[in-house]
């Protein structure tokens, strides 16, 4: 009996195997969107009752992908506790990334490739973490170590998550094996990952529909640091002065998510995927600490990092040691 089988015996419910969800962390961005569903698809494949659902609706770039590959968006869920009694997480493990109960109900695996913080189970799991710049990486492996087909349309949208992931195997995230790994799902697929790549990540930075209350929110996560809770957001852009045009609109919506939410410390980061740089609007206090995490001044309290990418590898780990100092 295989090692994701086992997990199952704590599925079952008088003889039964009882119904599950899956799903990635709130906001999702196209990975939490992809991992879920790959995973569900996965487990139903070996024997479970597994759902995938969202804490949020798909971004524009996974709208595209998921319109790409003529795949369904999954539901989207507020709570889990009143559908089912166990869980699985994807993309993420922190709770407050996590379904508003998410204490309520059992977490039976974890498929992650962030770090591990605020989480902890009364009973066992099936965790696979690897430090690689995906969580659908880590899913196709799972797909191997089973002997299970990937599905065309799906091998498409794996392949999406992991050049979302990575900025097209630019983020200092990436790894080998998600280059190859994305690799061979494009041949699955049957996609050229880079024209395909360059087109998905494009259609994601159209920003203008979009009110700067909800680009705030687009991709953000809250973060446990020395006490304080630190927001960050990451949006994409082709062209960093355009966003920047409103400024005064997204320091007012920082602002108000920050009264409202109780967050300390806001960091709006936003992306330049053709030239690779970012750049920070911070609003909010600690101020200090952002400079003493990055080795530079705010000017205005905005602050332009030249080949920063990752919000994962780059942003989040300087604040949290700068923080702990």
């Amino acid at each position: 009996m295989n090692r994701v089988r086992n997990c199952g015996v704590a599925r079952k419910k008088r003889g039964l195997f009882v119904k599950e969800l899956v799903f990635g962390h709130q906001n999702p961005d196209t990975d939490a969107i992809v991992a879920a569903k790959a995973y569900a698809y996965l487990q139903n494949q070996l024997g479970a009752d597994v759902e995938a659902v969202a804490l949020g609706t798909p971004n524009e770039e996974t709208k595209f992908a998921l319109d790409y590959f003529n795949e369904p968006a999954p539901r989207v869920i507020e709570s889990a506790k009143d559908e089912v009694e166990a869980v699985i997480l994807v993309d993420h493990n922190e709770a407050q990334q996590s379904v508003a109960d998410i204490k309520d109900v059992t977490v039976t695996h974890v498929i992650d490739h962030h770090r591990v913080a605020n989480f902890e189970t009364a009973a066992p799991l099936y965790m696979h973490l690897e430090p690689v710049g995906c969580s659908s990486t880590i899913v196709y492996k799972e797909f191997v170590a089973h002997n299970v087909e990937i599905p065309v349309n799906l091998a498409g949208l794996m392949l999406s998550a992991i050049i979302s992931d990575t900025l097209l195997f630019k983020s200092p995230t990436t790894t080998d094996d998600d280059i190859e790994i994305g690799k061979k799902l494009a041949e699955i697929a049957g996609v050229d990952y880079q024209a395909y790549g360059l087109e998905m990540l494009k259609a994601g930075t159209n920003l203008a529909a979009k009110t700067e209350a909800e680009l705030i929110e687009a991709d953000a996560k809250s973060f446990e640091m020395a006490g304080k809770t630190v927001r960050v957001d990451q949006v994409n852009t082709v062209d960093l002065d355009e966003v920047f045009a409103r400024e005064v609109a997204f320091r007012q919506a920082i602002e108000k998510a920050n009264q409202e939410n109780g967050y300390d410390l806001f960091l709006l980061m936003i992306t330049n995927i053709l030239d690779s740089n970012s750049r920070l609007l911070v609003v909010g206090e600690p101020k200090d600490v952002v400079e003493k995490a990055f080795g530079q001044k705010l000017v205005d309290d905005k602050m332009d990092l030249a080949g920063v990418v990752s919000r994962k590898k780059q942003v989040v780990p300087p604040l949290q040691d700068a923080f702990e100092a």
